[in-house]
């Protein structure tokens, strides 16, 4: 491994009864992001073109992967400091509904402690997106 490289990763999924194409399509449109995701931030708008979302720390803009047929819903979150961060998230059939995983990055001097409490809040957010997506709700 690299200096400064994370130096390990969690997988988090959740199961949910829609087909991946109708979880896909409403993942990948950034105005929900705030409905399935409030941990990030609680206003998402879009200005010319590129969205952003209203954070704890500051406006953050996020860069979704081009649309595929293959569930990739990567993205990039650019922090106001300039900082990014690249996070895996995909949507796979799975029976007759899906599973969606993102992957979960330790970033440099992150604790073990710190990246748990990420997992978890990621861990909420699929469940939150669960339950819309289940029951409308």
């Amino acid at each position: 491994m690299m200096p400064g490289m994370p130096s390990d990763s969690l997988q988090v999924a959740e199961r949910i009864d829609r087909p991946a194409d109708a979880v896909y399509a409403y993942v990948a449109d950034p105005a929900h992001i705030t409905h399935w995701a409030p941990g990030l931030g609680d206003r998402v708008e879009q200005v010319d073109g590129e969205w952003f979302v209203q954070t704890g720390m500051g406006r953050v803009q996020v860069v979704f992967a081009p649309e595929n047929d293959f569930g990739v819903l990567d993205h990039e979150v650019k922090l106001p400091t300039g900082e990014r961060f690249y996070n895996p998230l995909r949507v796979a059939p799975y029976g007759d509904g899906s599973e969606i995983v993102f992957t979960v990055r330790r970033t440099p001097g992150m604790s073990d402690a710190e990246h748990a409490r990420d997992a978890a809040a990621v861990a909420a957010d699929l469940a939150r997106l669960k339950q819309i997506l289940e029951t409308g709700a």
